[in-house]
């Protein structure tokens, strides 16, 4: 049943699956001492050991000298054992080799069974390390099939499948067998099927190594991108802020002629989005974050980490955006609440005494900001 050809096959394992000979030639082991019981009785304490250097398989059984054996199975008689060995003793183990060849067919494809088995949980487990390392990575792959809305992609050197449920895919995007689609590797996990990989194209995770891709600045760390708040499929902000003075954050995601953004555009099915100007200072980070609507003021309460935010009114529809998308993304992006009110309406509100309003005929000085006693001072002196 062993032989030179099934040693050399196990070298040929470890060679095109990356197997560890050892860790095979421990399972077989454990797989024939298995059969070997089952065959000659579960009580027998026996062991199969396979001797590689030799080509050849050895069966051990073991049995503890005693005055009277009440376990034949276990136990041996203090006479037979010095009829093996005259030192024998109460208490000791005699070693004892078995007849091969009475290893039965039956015997033998039992232990094939448990093998493959050991096969297979072995070939898993470097499965899930190699892709392990793949996780929260962006990866080109190839469209094999589509099923119920569910879409299974190829990675690429292994013979594993990634699923792309209908949430992890764009709105509005189609696939078809055999197209090259890049997907962001959301999770690997073992399950009783086998490793399975989530993969995804809606999650933020995607929009965020398409930056690093092709926004050189942001793999070398001169542009950093402080958060992302997404919309798939209908819009997206992307906080950055740049590490260096010399740099442009902006302009570094735009790219020349807009390239970089569009590239990045293109690839997630025309989704817009906001490239919004980080900034430690939160008011001026919650105005940033509402472009592409112009602001007036902000107002915070820090104990509830919330915000009043004061727009033109014919701004307002554009700050809120359609639906709420726009304020809702600002204060995913920002972690602030906010509340969008229009101009007039602090305007028109006797209790409001002191609201800031940015004024741009007030000279050259810093103060850019005067409140409401100032304005109507100016318009008294006709300035």
């Amino acid at each position: 049943m062993i032989n030179k050809d099934f040693f050399q096959a196990l070298e040929e394992l470890e060679t095109t699956k990356k197997i560890n000979a050892d860790q095979l030639i421990e399972a077989l082991e454990s797989a024939l001492t298995s059969a070997y019981k089952k065959m000659y009785g579960e009580a027998k304490s026996a062991q199969v050991k396979l001797i590689p250097e030799r080509n050849t398989i050895k069966i051990y059984s073991y049995k503890t000298v005693v005055e009277e054996v009440e376990n034949p199975d276990k136990e041996i008689s203090l006479e037979d054992a010095k009829k093996i060995k005259s030192s024998y003793k109460i208490g000791d183990t005699v070693t004892q080799e078995e007849n091969t060849k009475d290893f039965g067919r039956i015997a033998a494809q039992t232990a094939k069974q448990v093998v493959m088995q050991k096969l297979k949980e072995i070939e898993k487990q470097i499965t899930l390390g190699e892709l392990s390392e793949k996780e929260d990575e962006l990866l080109t792959t190839v469209v094999k099939r589509i099923e119920q809305g569910v879409v299974y992609v190829q990675i690429a050197g292994s013979h594993t499948e990634g699923v792309m449920l209908e949430q992890d895919q764009i709105p509005g995007e189609t696939f078809h067998v055999n197209d090259r689609v890049k997907v962001y590797v959301k999770k690997i996990k073992d399950s009783f099927k086998g490793v399975q990989i989530q993969v995804s194209r809606s999650n933020i995770g995607f929009l965020r190594k398409l930056f690093e891709i092709e926004v050189p600045e942001i793999e070398t760390g001169e542009v950093v991108i402080k958060n992302i708040a997404r919309d798939p499929g209908n819009r997206s902000k992307v906080a950055i802020m740049a590490t260096k003075p010399h740099i442009d954050a902006l302009g570094a995601c735009v790219g020349n002629r807009g390239v970089r953004i569009n590239t990045i555009m293109n690839e997630i099915n025309g989704e817009k989005i906001d490239l919004v100007p980080y900034s430690e200072d939160p008011l001026e980070y919650i105005a940033n974050a509402l472009s592409p609507a112009k602001v007036i003021s902000v107002e915070i309460n820090e104990s509830l980490k919330s915000s009043r935010v004061i727009v033109p009114d014919d701004k307002l529809s554009l700050a809120i955006g359609k639906g709420g998308q726009n304020v809702r993304l600002a204060a995913r992006l920002t972690g602030w609440k906010i509340d969008v009110k229009p101009e007039s309406s602090v305007k028109s509100d006797s209790d409001v005494k002191e609201v800031e309003y940015e004024l741009t005929d007030l000279g050259d000085d810093e103060d850019t900001f005067a409140t409401l006693e100032d304005i109507d001072d100016i318009e008294e002196s006709g300035d």
